[in-house]
């Protein structure tokens, strides 16, 4: 195993000690809890980048780093639908359009595997700073702008998502319609 997919194991591995602080009273250890998710989510740009500078992508690579990301995000946002934090609706939008893509994306019908694009980026970003920011143990302005991240990362990955299938779908319209 190269080093860039040792990172991104590494990085499944952290959300069970992340999700074990989350889910504990003590505020030192909710701070270790967020701490570890800011590492692990740091890790996602830099498993990407020794891969892409060390030439060192691979097929489990390219496999292991998009579930890795699904499972980081969806495990602190079912803590936070616990603790009532956020609305169950919200997180059910985004866990159906994980697998929606991630359905698309392994596809045998599709003859390319495409990555993410920049609404895909923008995604992981927003959903990223929402959990963030709703983990970290202090009350009042943080949750609000916390909240109010989850409902712009809620947007984003519906966005992203309709935008990510509908080219496609038109695509492979234009596809059938020149055969017939």
């Amino acid at each position: 195993m190269n080093l860039p997919n040792s990172i991104t194991f590494i990085r499944i591995i952290l959300v069970v000690p992340i999700i074990y602080c989350l889910y504990q009273i003590d505020v030192g250890l909710q701070w270790l809890g967020f701490s570890l998710f800011l590492i692990a989510a740091a890790t996602d740009w830099l498993d990407g980048y020794l891969a892409r500078k060390l030439n060192q992508v691979t097929d489990l690579g390219k496999f292991l780093d998009p579930l890795t990301d699904k499972i980081l995000v969806i495990a602190p946002l079912l803590v936070l639908i616990e603790r009532q934090v956020i609305p169950g609706w919200g997180v059910f939008l985004i866990i159906l359009r994980e697998i929606a893509i991630a359905g698309w994306r392994v596809n045998p019908q599709q003859q390319i595997i495409s990555g993410a694009n920049v609404w895909g980026k923008l995604k992981t970003i927003s959903q990223i700073s929402a959990i963030a920011l709703l983990i970290i143990p202090l009350d009042g302005l943080w949750q609000e702008i916390g909240l109010i991240m989850f409902w712009v990362s809620v947007a984003l990955t519906i966005a992203s998502g309709l935008i990510y299938l509908i080219p496609k779908k038109s695509q492979s319209l234009k596809k059938k319609n020149k055969f017939n």
